[in-house]
Formats: structure tokens, sequence, C-alpha cells
């Protein structure tokens, strides 16, 4: 039996020099109710960079690139993740896919072997506080690693011929993109998407047009053939005035200086949608357009079960396909996580952790 393990540690909020590389790690056991799953692939994901130097903090006022490559000198350690403070060292990674390796007391021994994707959002067994909420890599071990635990009902069943790390880009873009629609009740209506190149926007395309959305994305014009050719209806430059009134919906992952005008581009009694605010978290925001113009404004974090085995039919289905940019070895996560902060892609960056 194989005692230890090899995975990208993090050793406490900061810059890229907190990822510690390790090949004697012990290799996590499943309790009762848990399987074990051997890690084919990972991805990286904003929440990564965000857990790394603590973004989540309320210490922290700026956009999500002012501590990117540094962190924020400690002002954030009390609080910087999704839940407060974190405990370190922690195995980040909120995608995975892999295989069930072995299987806890109370877990059916048939799974072994089952190719799954982990729920990277979830309720933990037994907190019954309202929307009780962990998160892969961030309260839990992620996978970062050879190996990772998971609760079973958390470990989804998936069959497809997709690559292991074509799979691994969908569990946290796509059901963070799927839980915001879910929760603005997205038709066929005009839906604005800010941010639309990253892994969360690009998701969001492909979800709204598979719900008969005209889809509007914002990004940067070199950009737009890759988004339009993911199902954006119309590119709009990051830098261009938007329309106004004309937007049934707005899901938003930048907040920021241009907060304002997504309000303004929704029409009387539109619903905006955040998940995000990369271009920075403090707005402002006038009474009057939100209550004379008759708009909904809805915060979306916590995931109903069904969102993420909604997400595992729409693959198995093929009506969704990943948006993969580039793909780097475990070993060289630091260098993804440059890439990925160099925003020259669209999409994800995958990790490849087995072999």
């Amino acid at each position: 039996m194989t005692l230890t393990m090899k995975g990208m540690v993090l050793t406490g909020h900061g810059g890229l020099d907190r990822l510690e590389w390790r090949e004697d790690l012990p290799v996590p056991q499943p309790a009762p109710g848990e399987v074990q799953v051997r890690v084919l692939a990972a991805a990286v994901n904003n929440t990564d960079i965000n857990t790394r130097t603590g973004w989540y903090s309320k210490a922290v006022r700026g956009d999500t690139a002012s501590g990117a490559a540094g962190g924020y000198d400690g002002d954030s350690d009390a609080d910087g993740g999704w839940n407060g403070a974190l405990q370190f060292p922690r195995i980040q990674g909120a995608d995975c896919c892999g295989i069930v390796s072995a299987v806890g007391a109370g877990v059916d021994p048939a799974r072994i072997g089952q190719r799954v994707l982990l729920r990277p959002m979830f309720a933990p067994a037994g907190d019954t506080g309202d929307l009780p909420l962990a998160t892969m890599g961030s309260e839990r071990d992620g996978s970062f690693a050879e190996y990772t635990t998971a609760e079973a009902r958390h470990a989804i069943p998936v069959t497809s011929d997709l690559s292991d790390v074509e799979l691994a880009s969908f569990p946290c873009a796509f059901s963070t993109a799927e839980g915001m629609i879910q929760r603005a009740g997205l038709g066929a209506e005009r839906v604005l998407i800010t941010g639309a190149s990253g892994g969360v926007g690009s998701a969001a395309i492909q979800l709204a047009k598979r719900r008969g959305a005209h889809v509007t994305a914002i990004s940067t014009a070199s950009k737009a053939d890759a988004l339009t050719a993911l199902g954006a209806d119309e590119v709009l430059d990051r830098d261009a005035p938007l329309p106004e009134a004309r937007f049934d919906v707005a899901l938003d992952l930048v907040g920021g200086a241009g907060w304002e005008s997504v309000l303004a581009a929704l029409r009387k009694g539109g619903r905006y949608v955040t998940s995000g605010a990369i271009a920075g978290p403090i707005v402002e925001l006038d009474l009057r357009t939100l209550y004379l113009r008759d708009l909904t404004l809805m915060g979306s974090t916590f995931q109903p079960e069904n969102v993420f085995t909604d997400l595992v039919r729409y693959v198995e289905a093929g009506e969704i396909r990943p948006a993969l940019a580039r793909t780097f070895a475990l070993r060289d996560l630091r260098a993804a996580q440059e890439a990925f902060l160099a925003k020259g892609h669209v999409g994800k960056i995958g990790i490849a952790v087995a072999g």
C-alpha cells in the first residue's frame, strides 16, 4: 500500500513562494462514508489564487490582481478563506477528475474503480447551519496531489469520452456558472456576461445558450472570435460603453468601477447575479436605481446538490464542451498560475496529475 504521495502544498497566505512541492505527503485515508480518489487531473481557478493570497479577507479592498503574485503581507491571515481563517498546510485544487481507489466504512466497495468528478462546493455532513458550505482546496484538502478524499455522495460517477484533463475543467467554473444561472432562473432571455473569457464566464456562455438565451459577452477584442465560437451572440469590448436598459439578466464576475454600468444595462425588473469581483469588491449603489427600476440583486455561492449532478448530465449528453487553453504538470503549478494571471487565454488551464 502506498503510504506517501507527491503534491503541491500551500504553506500560508502569500505569494507563489508559498506553494511548496512535496514528495512525502501522507496519503489520505477515507473516513466512514467517504471515498479515496486517485487524482488524474485538476485545473486552475480564480479561487485558487484568491485563497492563496487571502483575497477573501475583509481587509482587502482591491482587485484580485493586486496581490496575486505577492499576497497581502499577512493582513488577511485572520479571515482569508471562504469561511474565515484557513488551516495550513493546505492542499488546494477545487477541480478533480479521478478514480475511486478505496472506500470508507459504509460505502459500497463496488465503487472502487469508478471514474468520478468531485463536487467542488458542498454542504459538509452534519452541518445544519444556514446555507452550509465548504470548498475543495479551502476548507478541505483538494486535488493538487496524487490522492484526495471526499464524502461518497460528492463523488459523482461520469461516463464520457473526454480526457481526464478535459473533464477536470468542468467542476468549479461550470458549477459556479450553472449555480448563477439557476439562481437567476434564466430562460430564453437576453443575458449579459462580464469577464466572459475566464473559466466561469466562458462556461456561462455555453450554459446560457443551452437554455436558449441570447448571450452578450464582455471581453477584449482579441478574444471575440473564441467567445463567438463558444456560443456568444455578441461580444462587447470591456472598455466600450454598455447599452442601457437592454438585458433581462446580468451574470457579473467583475464588479469594480464598471458595476454601475452593468446595473444600468438591465431592463426594468432585471436580475443581477454575482459570484466574483475580479476588478474589485467595493462598489457604490444608488438605492434609487434599485427600487425605482425594480431590480433584483443576488449573490451566488451556495449550490443545491442538483446543480452539480445537472452539470454532469450535460457533460455526458455532450451538451457542453471543455474550453481548455493549456495544460501543465502538477509540479509546474507555479508556472500554471503565472500563465493564468497573464490572462492571455480563454477558458481553463488544466493540470495533469497522474503520469
